[in-house]
């Protein structure tokens, strides 16, 4: 068996290299600290053991001997991954591990990650080198300043100090005493990478004070140098349209992996909460081959019909999707939808159907075993044979999996089960607190027969335009939430 030290990059769980992200999902064992993403853990296979052993200033899980001897016992029977925070060999302690297991005769492979000063400076704006500005980069860890020559180290063009956020005071005070001017741009990022990411600049003579005021914590770093004047150009991350902002995602857990990552492209934090799970319901038809036309309401009925047909042959239906996303859940199976409505919800099929001679037709709709009866009782009224086939249905989450949210927080509904799942795990008055976002008008209707306010509605009814809502609104009120 074998131990890998694995760089886990600077926060953003996007910047895990590839290798890194491919051990993680062999791993039978990860060993991960505080600063690693812990989204990076949902990487790993189920059965996988996770063991946190992060340190930090007053609490540490385990002493350094503890993880060493952990990874020796562990990496005699198993794939180990030790999840580190940015790079295994910088301030890490990577190195004090390696030496560990040689000594045990533990086989191990380093995988360097993207390392916190170098991500950190990036998302903050502030190039560590500039053609115009510095030529030379120093690291330091802050941890103990007596012990740094700020006579050599603090003359660096560009200082870009770790582990220091207690010890800045001090390490300004020497800085400037051995020479650098107290008029030198400086800025200290907190979670650097993250959607919470704060940043502070002044001069190293003013920020310690800054820092104080503003009551900073750690995790923070330091960068001390010209080029930290480039940020009001560079500041590129801050400006996102979504930065600062926080969004509770209820989408079944299968479906929600698009969805959060282009949250985060737009850099929001999302919080992944399934207020819905998709269970599979027995079904089975003994003659496909007759029906006229095939309904489909969503992905979910897509997904759950044609995973039981053993050739899509069977089905010689003219087919009709509600929206967008189940039509390409049909294409992508290589069939032709004929119709679809211009409004994703069974009013919109409906009124595409209504040029469609349907009297006497046989007609399918595959859908959840709990859905709205408008659309099959309009179709019998026009003299339609309708078979309606639950092939999934909707359960509500676990109440021990309940998020975290705080008033302000954003909350996405994709339904109106994962209103009222959610209604009934977190209660009217805590979710009231939250901006609500509804992805169209029967989603909304439900909040509101709930007594809840709905902040925005997507427009058309996708998964997409719900994002550009959120989006639009926070641009319009012109407000970030750190």
């Amino acid at each position: 068996m074998k131990v890998y030290l694995v760089g886990a990059g600077p926060g953003d769980p996007d910047l895990i290299t590839v290798k890194a992200r491919r051990l993680i999902e062999q791993a039978t064992c990860i060993l991960y600290d505080n600063l690693a993403n812990h989204a990076l853990l949902d990487l790993a296979p189920p059965t996988a053991e996770r063991i946190y052993v992060g340190k930090k200033k007053s609490a540490h899980a385990m002493t350094q001997q503890q993880i060493c001897d952990l990874l020796v016992d562990r990496g005699r029977t198993q794939s180990v991954v030790r999840l580190k925070g940015g790079d295994p060999y910088i301030f890490g302690r990577g190195g004090e591990e390696a030496e560990a297991l040689f000594d045990a005769g533990i086989p191990f492979e380093v995988v360097p990650g993207v390392t916190s000063p170098l991500g950190i400076a990036a998302y903050a704006g502030i190039p560590l080198t500039h053609r115009s500005h510095t030529s030379v980069v120093t690291f330091v860890t802050g941890h103990d300043p007596s012990q740094i020559d700020w006579a050599k180290v603090g003359t660096s063009e560009t200082v870009v100090i770790l582990m220091g956020l207690t010890a800045f005071a001090e390490i300004s005070r020497r800085m400037i005493e051995n020479g650098r001017d107290p008029a030198t741009p400086a800025a200290v990022v907190r979670w650097g990478t993250r959607p919470d990411q704060e940043t502070l600049t002044g001069t190293l003579a003013t920020l310690p004070a800054l820092v104080e005021a503003r009551g900073l914590k750690p995790p923070a770093t330091f960068i001390v140098g010209d080029v930290v004047s480039m940020r009001e150009k560079l500041n590129w991350y801050e400006r996102l349209p979504l930065f600062g902002q926080r969004v509770i995602v209820t989408r079944a857990r299968e479906q929600s992996a698009a969805f959060i990552s282009q949250l985060h492209s737009l850099g929001a934090e999302a919080v992944a909460w399934p207020a819905i799970q998709i269970l599979p319901l027995p079904w089975h038809l003994q003659r496909i081959a007759d029906y006229d036309w095939a309904i489909f309401t969503s992905v979910n009925g897509v997904r759950h019909f044609f995973d039981r047909i053993p050739d899509l042959r069977l089905l010689r239906a003219r087919i009709c999707a509600i929206g967008p996303a189940t039509r390409a859940a049909i294409e992508a199976l290589r069939l032709k939808v004929e119709v679809m409505g211009d409004e994703f919800v069974a009013e919109g099929l409906l009124a595409a159907l209504a040029s469609q001679d349907i009297s006497g037709q046989r007609i399918l709709i595959a859908r959840a075993e709990k859905a709205r009866d408008i659309l099959p009782q309009t179709l019998r009224d026009r003299g339609a044979h309708v078979d309606v086939l639950p092939v999934y249905r909707t359960v509500a989450p676990s109440p021990s999996e309940l998020p975290s949210v705080q008033p302000g927080d954003w909350i996405g509904f994709t339904s109106s089960s994962t209103v009222e799942n959610a209604a009934a795990a977190l209660g009217i008055d805590r979710l009231g607190t939250l901006r609500i976002a509804s992805i169209g008008p029967i989603t909304t209707a439900t909040a509101r027969k709930l007594g809840l306010d709905v902040t925005v509605e997507a427009n058309p009814y996708t998964a997409e335009a719900l994002i550009s809502a959120i989006a639009g609104h926070v641009a319009k009120s012109g407000i970030i939430l750190l």
